[in-house]
This record gives structure tokens, C-alpha cells and sequence, in this order.
């Protein structure tokens, strides 16, 4: 069998000069933003002309939100703020017309503090009187202020190193050509050390971004100087602007969320036959984000407690310096054991993967799946062959893992396998997976998805009437919920459209708390229903007919919480609630309220009365209430 593991299991983004299996994701990001502080950039922006919303603020308002992201975003990443075309200078080289800023007790390029998100946010208010403005580059000054801002980022990002860090300089101007003012030998000259210091950071892995900010009066032209500065060339010098504006509203409307890196759980030993075994890295795909873990700070210094333990003697008060022995009675006889020795009795899986054989797909159900699953990538390590009593060292576990890749694929079969903690054994479907590729790239790539199978006790059984049958849907029922779940249905629905309000909520309150806010930020709760659009004439009617299939003409909802001949306290309560809706109701006009704008002058308690009585959802803000009065009035 003629395999080249390289080949089939090598994702693009990887150099076919290293090996496929090496792990390619920087462990942290480090960035430099570059701010242009010329006078243009205090001109109005196209769009937002009207609330004289200045190029400056749009620039100093993406960072700022990008800082307080990131504190749980990417906390390890580290920043660095820098202005350029500015009248005072600040950085290490002593460069004109450059200007670092940062705080007390930190470093130039170092993790947010609360202090520096604090200080920057005040930063419109005092950049003209303690770093000030200056006009960009001039023919009559040799000084390059682009120049001198690329090199003091560059220097900036000289710590740490490329394999471990992806390093970016993320450059905010609405200037698009800097020596335009600039004729002759002067401008090809400054043009020229330019590009050839920003060729420099670019071969030392320092990759350059920018950020365009189109002036009221004209588009930002890209290919005046910065499409050979970025390398841009054709199709993506002209889709250049549009990918850059989306880019700068995301940068606007940054969500709180903890951004998780690919990168591999751990690895595991896959036994296969006869003493043949290889390695594998296994990945998590889709995983609930969880608040971070307490940390306890000393209430002077604010430095993190470290927590240990000591056993004290009962008798004596001595410290004991030996392990603690656990004691079981046998017989009469204490039996002493450590704590290492009952971990070992404990134990009963290895944590190694091991094959016990191969099922048909249609064995496996969907219910089975009951726990997000992990990927299964070969780590092309040693292969362990053990012949004739003789350990031989093979490099090729990619070699067989396609081998049985390719084979459960033909033969449409899952091998199923012994997995577990050494607490929590279970069996295991490992399904694999065949890579997909399309005209934009590959889109699914080969592996296996280990699926975590369940336990006998897990599996709940059907329900069943009293003829033991399993009650089931006739052909007029299916239609109707088929045409409720259309008219319900969301289109191009993504579990990444909604957030998790529990988390932003959780999220802004630190903010505020570290930022000492007066106010917490508001909170979108994405997951409320849709009110309005489930109060659609067509979902009403729709969600009608179904109930009137399922249910019949004669369905008395509270009978349903009869329970021995007697009525629920639960649906008492609904049905006096209702009854006090109907009597209340009655005192009001709501056709002249509705008429006279009178509606918005009631209560949310007076609102619900009328929409209890008729009933109509109560669920909502105040203007919601008043709009589905409105249209149940045809107002």
C-alpha cells in the first residue's frame, strides 16, 4: 500500500517543509496598535457625519473594547498602544513623532490592566493637551513618521519568539497616501525605507494589519500606497475595503466570550492487536463555557493565596510529616493502606484506548450520542511491534491509522473501544470521518470522532399506553406540526448567533467591578422569545391548528392538572387569576385608549389584565404589551 501520510493528513495552512503532526497554534497573541493622530483623523466619518463621530473616537473606541474583550477573551495576550503623527514623543529609540502610551507598573508590551482600559478610556480628552496633534509627513521634514512608528512597533515586538507567539501590528489611518505632500527624489526615497522596514518586520513573522477609515469626501484608495506595503494584488486589492469595514464592526461589537485555541486535550495510546499500538491526539469540538475559576486575593496586597494543608497530630499537636495511611477493619485487624495503594485498587482503566471490534453504522443510533464528542488525529509517534518477543520501533502510526481510516470508511463500519478515567471506564464509537474540500478549501477534515457511548441506564425506554403500543402521530397531526415548525423556523440558523446571557451578565459585572463603573453594561438576552414574531397572525393559527389535531375541539387544559378527582393548586391559581383578568378588564375603554394614545399611561399589570382576558402571551416589555393590544384591536 503506497501512503504518503503527509499528503492526505496535512492541513493547508501547514508547510510541506515540516512535519504535518507539529502543532502550528501560537500559545498567545501580541499586538501593537498603531493609531495615526494626525489632524485628518479628527474629521468627521462618512457615516456617522451627522453626530460628528470623529475617525480619532472610532479608532480609540474599537481598542478600548478590544481591551476589555480580551481580559476574557485571550488574558495571556499582550498589548501595546502607540500613536504616531503626534507633536510629543515617547518610546525607547527616542523617534519623533511617535508616542507609546502606558501606565504606571507595566511594561510597554504586557497583558490589559485595569488601570491602562481606565486611563485610555480618557484618552480624547487629553490627547491634545499631553501628546497633541501634528500634520503627517512633510516635504519640508525628513522626519517619517510612518517609518518611525513601524520601527518602534517592531521593536516592541522583539520579545518572545514566532513560533510561540503570533505577533500583529494593527494599524488605524484615514491618510491614504502619507507622502503625498511629497514630490520627487524625497517621496521615492521615504517610500522606498518604508516599505523595505515593513518587509523587515514582515520576514521576522510580524504580520501587518490595516484598518482604513474612508474621510467623508472620498473612499479610501488602497492602491495609492498601502496595497505594496500589504502585498495586495488583483482581486484581493479590491475586496480589500469591504472585508476591512466588516472587520473594524466586529472590532466595534466585540462579544464577551472566552476564545478557546486548537489545540490539542492530550494524547492517548490507541491498542489495536498483537501488541501494535499508536499514538493519538485527541481534540474537544464543541464544549459549554463555564465562568472562571474563584481566585482568593490577599485583602491588602491583592496578590493571589496560595492554599496548603498539614496534618496535625490529635495527641501530641505535632506535625506530621509522613502521608496519611487509610484503615480498613478485616477481621479484627486494622489493615493499612496509602493513599497510593487505594488509588491503584481503584483503578480500573489504564486511560489507553482499546479496540474491541467493529459494528455496521446503523448500529449506531442518535440517541446514543449523549455528550459532545472528541476528534481523533494520528500523532505519527512510535508504533510499538511486538514479534517473536522482540520490541521493535516503527515510525508510521499515520500509516496504519489510514489504513483503518480507509477501511471503516469502504466497509462502512465503527470500531468500537474500551475508554476511560481511571474512575470512569466506558465504551467508545469511533467513527471515522472522510475529509471534505470545496472550491474555498477543505471544509471537514480526516479523522475519527470518538463518541462516548451510553449506559444501559442511561437509554430510557419508550412509553407505551395501556395495550403496550407506542403512541403514535397520524398524517394529519405530522402535516400540521410540519407547517408550525416552517412558519417558526429561523433561517440559517447557527448556535454562534446567540450568546449566553448568564455569562455576558456574569462578564459585565467584573467589568464593572475591576473599571469601577458606575453602571454595568447592558445585557442583550439574545435566547427571550420572539414576542412580536410569535404573535404573527400565521404562527397563531398555525400553532391553533396543531393543537386543535393533537388535542381535539373539547380540550379542557385544566384538566390536565387534575390529580385524584381534584383540581391542582397550580391551575386554581391560573384559573383565579384569569377570573380577576375578565372582571378587570371590564373597567377600562380600550378602543378609546387605544384611539387617544392612552395605552402607554397604564400600568404593565393593567396592560396584562386585557391580554389575560382574551388570552393573548403577557410575556414582554411594555411596548410589546401595548403593540399585541394593538393588533388584537386592529389598531
Amino acid at each position: 500500500m503506497e501512503l504518503d501520510p503527509d499528503d492526505i493528513f496535512r492541513d493547508e495552512d501547514d508547510d510541506p517543509e515540516n512535519e504535518f503532526y507539529q502543532e502550528r497554534e501560537a500559545s498567545k497573541e501580541m499586538v501593537v496598535y498603531l493609531v495615526d493622530g494626525s489632524p485628518k483623523m479628527f474629521s468627521a466619518t462618512a457615516l456617522q457625519e451627522n453626530q460628528e463621530e470623529t475617525h480619532f473616537h472610532v479608532a480609540v473606541s474599537c481598542i478600548a473594547q478590544s481591551l476589555k474583550t480580551q481580559i476574557i477573551n485571550r488574558s495571556y495576550d499582550e498589548v501595546a498602544i502607540c500613536f504616531f503623527n503626534t507633536r510629543e514623543k515617547k518610546n525607547l529609540q527616542d523617534l519623533n513623532c511617535v508616542y507609546v502610551f502606558n501606565v504606571a507598573e507595566r511594561d510597554d508590551l504586557d497583558r490589559p490592566t485595569a488601570r491602562l482600559i481606565k486611563d485610555f478610556d480618557c484618552i480624547e480628552e487629553s490627547f491634545t493637551k499631553e501628546i497633541g496633534s501634528q500634520c503627517g509627513i512633510l516635504s519640508g521634514s525628513r522626519d517619517n513618521s510612518l517609518y518611525n512608528a513601524l520601527w518602534v512597533a517592531q521593536a516592541l515586538l522583539r520579545k518572545g519568539s514566532a513560533k510561540t507567539a503570533d505577533k500583529r501590528i494593527l494599524l488605524f489611518t484615514n491618510e491614504d497616501d502619507p507622502f503625498g505632500s511629497i514630490k520627487g527624489v524625497v517621496k521615492i526615497d521615504m517610500t522606498r525605507t518604508t516599505l523595505q522596514r515593513a518587509k523587515d518586520a514582515q520576514d521576522l513573522g510580524i504580520s501587518i494589519e490595516l484598518l482604513p477609515l474612508s474621510r467623508p469626501d472620498e473612499e479610501f484608495n488602497i492602491s495609492l500606497f498601502y496595497s505594496d506595503l500589504l502585498g495586495l494584488e488583483g482581486d484581493d486589492a479590491s475586496q480589500f475595503l469591504p472585508l476591512a469595514g466588516e472587520r473594524l464592526e466586529d472590532m466595534k461589537d466585540q462579544l464577551r466570550k472566552c476564545m478557546l485555541k486548537k489545540r490539542k486535550v492530550r494524547r492517548v495510546t490507541f491498542s489495536i492487536a498483537n501488541g501494535i499500538s499508536l499514538e493519538l491526539n485527541t481534540y474537544a469540538l464543541v464544549r459549554p463555557t463555564l465562568p472562571g475559576t474563584i481566585t482568593w486575593l490577599d485583602s491588602v496586597t491583592n496578590v493571589p493565596l496560595q492554599s496548603e494543608r498539614s496534618f496535625l497530630c490529635a495527641d501530641t499537636g505535632a506535625l506530621i510529616q509522613e502521608p496519611a495511611k487509610r484503615v480498613q477493619s478485616y477481621k479484627n485487624e486494622d489493615i493499612k493502606f496509602s493513599v497510593e495503594e487505594l488509588s491503584e485498587i481503584k483503578r480500573v482503566s489504564t486511560g489507553h484506548l482499546r479496540l474491541l471490534g467493529f459494528k455496521p453504522l446503523s448500529c449506531l443510533k442518535d440517541y446514543h450520542n449523549l455528550r459532545p464528542s472528541t476528534f481523533l488525529f494520528p500523532s505519527d509517534e512510535v508504533v510499538l511491534l511486538l514479534l517473536a518477543f522482540l520490541l521493535l520501533e516503527v515510525v508510521g502510526s499515520t500509516c496504519i491509522f489510514i489504513a483503518l481510516h480507509r477501511s471503516m470508511l469502504r466497509l462502512n463500519r465503527y470500531a468500537v473501544a474500551f475508554y476511560g478515567s481511571a474512575t470512569h471506564p466506558q465504551l467508545v464509537a469511533l467513527v471515522a470521518q472522510d475529509e471534505m474540500v470545496t472550491a474555498s478549501g477543505q471544509v471537514e477534515p480526516p479523522g475519527m470522532h470518538m463518541i462516548y457511548l451510553p449506559y444501559s441506564d442511561d437509554i430510557r425506554h419508550i412509553h407505551t399506553d395501556e395495550n403496550n403500543e407506542t403512541p403514535r402521530a397520524n398524517d394529519d397531526q405530522i402535516r400540521k406540526a410540519t407547517a408550525l415548525m416552517r412558519r417558526v423556523d429561523l433561517k440559517d440558523f447557527s448556535v454562534c448567533q446567540f450568546s449566553n446571557p448568564a455569562l455576558q451578565r456574569h462578564y459585565a459585572v467584573l467589568q464593572a467591578l475591576a473599571l469601577d463603573e458606575d453602571e454595568m453594561p447592558e445585557v442583550k438576552d439574545e435566547t427571550a422569545p420572539d414576542e412580536e414574531g410569535m404573535a404573527r397572525t400565521g404562527v397563531v393559527n398555525a400553532l391553533e391548528e396543531f393543537k386543535l389535531s393533537v388535542y381535539g375541539e373539547n380540550y379542557d387544559e385544566d384538566k390536565e392538572f387534575e390529580t385524584n378527582g381534584k383540581v391542582s393548586e397550580a391551575s386554581r391559581k391560573r384559573k383565579a387569576i384569569a377570573e380577576n383578568a375578565v372582571k378587570e378588564c371590564t373597567n377600562y375603554d380600550w378602543s378609546d385608549l387605544a384611539d387617544n394614545g392612552k395605552l402607554k399611561d397604564l400600568t404593565t399589570v393593567e396592560l396584562k389584565y386585557y391580554l389575560t382576558a382574551h388570552g393573548l402571551p403577557v410575556a414582554g416589555r411594555k411596548e410589546a404589551l401595548i403593540n399585541r393590544i394593538l393588533a388584537h384591536l386592529g389598531k
